[in-house]
């Protein structure tokens, strides 16, 4: 019984982030992939209902970023993922201390193109991070 009280909590989390991502633009799953270093497999895993995998709290800051999550959204995912998982939320406050920075980068007027090189910054990104030892 506890076992499907737990599953049942943890399909409504993901049920929550599953609407959230599906109300993002396009891209959204694999920048998220990119920000977590990680394969879209993974990421698909543990953002959709049909799968148990837990979200590994971890992730939790990386995925409000990248999905924007607006002040209500993180506080009603938050309220699910708790109850999934009581006693296992990281202290977002500090989990990460970000700067905004924007660049100019060339058109390619090719969507893919495009889309490739903001993987590719985004994943230089995260590397460089984890290089310096300041990275999730």
């Amino acid at each position: 019984m506890a076992r499907e009280t737990t599953e049942d909590a943890i399909i409504a989390y993901k049920s929550i982030l599953a609407q959230i991502i599906d109300n993002r633009p396009s891209g959204t799953r694999q920048r998220l992939a990119t920000a977590l270093g990680k394969h879209r497999s993974f990421v698909t895993q543990v953002t959709s209902p049909a799968y148990s995998t837990p979200l590994p709290a971890r992730h939790l800051a990386a995925i409000f970023r990248v999905c924007h999550f607006s002040p209500a959204e993180q506080e009603r995912f938050l309220e699910a993922y708790q109850a999934a998982h009581p006693g296992k939320l990281p202290d977002l406050g500090n989990s990460e201390k970000l700067r905004q920075l924007s660049l100019m980068v060339p058109d390619f007027g090719d969507e893919k193109k495009n889309r490739l090189l903001e993987e590719a910054i985004a994943d230089l990104v995260v590397k460089i991070v984890a290089i310096s030892g300041d990275g999730e």
